[in-house]
C-alpha cells in the first residue's frame, strides 16, 4: 500500500511536464555550475513561485510581523488579474505554487479560486493556514479547488498551551477545521490536498510533542512536522527558545570579551545559528517570492520586501528574474552571504532540495 507521502510526492512529478523537466534540469546545472565559478548564472526559470494572498491575520503571533502589526510595507489583498498573470508567465516552467508568505490566506475573499485557476495550469498548489476559516463551505471549496498540499498550523495540544504562541486563536476551531476538510476529502473521494499538522517548537508547547503526533494519527491527517522558530532576538536567549536541543536553530557560544587595550574582560555565554552560513543558497536559483501587490524579492525570509528585485505592474517576472538587480544580489550571496541582513536568521540555504 501506498503511504500518503508517497502519493503526494508521485502527485507533483506526474505534473512534470517536459518543458518543467527541462527547466528544473538547467536550473539544478546552471546553481552547480554558479558555485563552482563564484558567479552567478542562470539557464533556466523559477521551479517554485511564492505569492501572498494576504498580509493581512486574524491571530497576533509574537515572531510574525503579520501578527504583531510591525509590517513597514502596506496591508492588503492579492490582486486577481495579477495572480492570473503571473501563473500565466510561469506555468510552462515551474511546477511548483505555494499560495501563502505572510497573513492567513483564507482571509482572501477568492482564495479557492485563485487556487483553482493555478490547478488548472497543472501547477502543484500548496497553502499553510490556522485553520481558523477552514468552515465547512470553505473546506468542501478547498477540496474542489484541486489544492494539493494543506500546511495547518498547530502549537499545542490544550488551549492553554495553543495560545500562548498563537495569541487570539482558538484550538476548538484549529480541530474542527481539520474535521472539516477531511471529512469533505473523504465525502468527494479526492486523494488530494496531503494534509498535514505543522507543529513550531517552543518551549511553552515541547512537552506536546508525543501528543501532537496521537492527535493527528486520531484526526486522520497525513502528516505531523515538526519546525524550528525563526527567533527574532535570540542573542541573549528568547522564553520561547526550546530546551529540547534537537528542535532548537540556535546553540550556546562562549563570548570572550577584551577590552579596548587587548586585556580579557569577561567570558559571556551567546547564542548563535547552529548552522554555517556558506556563501550559497539553492533558494536563489529554485525559487522566488511575489507579494500581495506584486513586488518580487528574493526569499521568504524577506518579510517586509526590504530588498525587492522588481515589480510585477513594471516588468515581467521572466525580465525581473534575470535583471541586473538580482543579478548582483545572487553575486553577494556567493561572495559574502554574511553581509546580508536577510540572511542571518537562515538555516534553508545551503543545499539542493532543503
Amino acid at each position: 500500500m501506498l503511504t500518503p507521502q508517497f502519493t503526494d510526492s508521485l502527485n507533483w512529478v506526474r505534473k512534470l511536464t517536459f518543458s518543467r523537466i527541462k527547466n528544473l534540469i538547467l536550473i539544478t546545472t546552471s546553481y552547480y555550475v554558479s558555485l563552482w565559478l563564484k558567479k552567478p548564472i542562470i539557464w533556466g526559470s523559477p521551479i517554485s513561485i511564492s505569492i501572498e494572498p494576504t498580509t493581512s491575520c486574524n491571530l497576533r503571533c509574537p515572531e510574525c510581523p503579520s501578527g504583531l502589526r510591525s509590517f513597514t510595507r502596506p496591508t492588503g489583498m492579492l490582486n486577481t488579474t495579477l495572480f492570473k498573470n503571473t501563473v500565466d508567465q510561469s506555468y510552462q516552467t515551474a511546477s511548483y505554487l505555494l499560495l501563502y508568505f505572510q497573513g492567513e490566506p483564507y482571509l482572501h475573499p477568492e482564495f479557492t479560486e485563485l487556487v483553482k485557476y493555478a490547478s488548472t495550469k497543472g501547477l502543484y498548489t500548496a497553502t499553510s493556514t490556522n485553520a481558523h476559516y477552514l468552515t465547512d463551505e470553505n473546506a468542501k471549496k478547498t477540496i474542489k479547488s484541486g489544492l494539493d498540499r494543506l500546511i495547518i498550523s498547530i502549537d499545542g495540544t490544550t488551549q492553554e498551551t495553543y495560545e500562548s504562541y498563537r495569541v487570539g486563536g482558538s484550538l476548538e476551531k484549529v480541530m474542527e477545521g481539520t474535521k472539516n476538510i477531511i471529512n469533505w476529502k473523504k465525502k468527494l473521494k479526492s486523494k488530494t490536498p496531503y494534509i498535514f499538522f505543522q507543529f513550531l517548537v517552543v518551549k511553552p508547547n515541547e512537552h506536546q510533542i508525543e501528543e501532537v503526533k496521537a492527535l493527528g494519527k486520531e484526526l486522520g491527517v497525513d502528516k505531523v512536522a515538526f519546525k524550528t522558530a525563526q527567533l527574532y532576538d535570540y542573542k541573549h536567549g528568547n522564553p520561547l527558545m526550546p530546551t529540547i536541543e534537537k528542535y532548537s536553530r540556535y546553540k550556546k557560544v562562549l563570548n570572550v570579551k577584551h577590552s579596548s587595550a587587548g586585556s580579557k574582560v569577561a567570558d559571556e555565554l551567546e547564542y548563535t545559528l547552529k548552522a554555517k552560513l556558506n556563501n550559497q543558497c539553492w533558494k536563489m536559483w529554485h525559487s522566488t517570492v511575489v507579494t500581495w501587490d506584486g513586488a518580487v524579492v528574493p526569499c521568504c525570509f524577506d518579510k517586509d520586501a526590504e530588498h525587492q528585485q522588481g515589480f510585477l505592474k513594471e516588468d515581467s517576472l521572466e525580465d525581473i528574474w534575470r535583471n541586473k538587480k538580482y543579478h548582483s544580489f545572487r553575486k553577494q550571496l556567493l561572495t559574502n552571504r554574511k553581509g546580508i541582513d536577510i540572511c542571518q536568521n537562515c538555516t534553508e540555504g545551503s543545499k539542493v532540495w532543503g
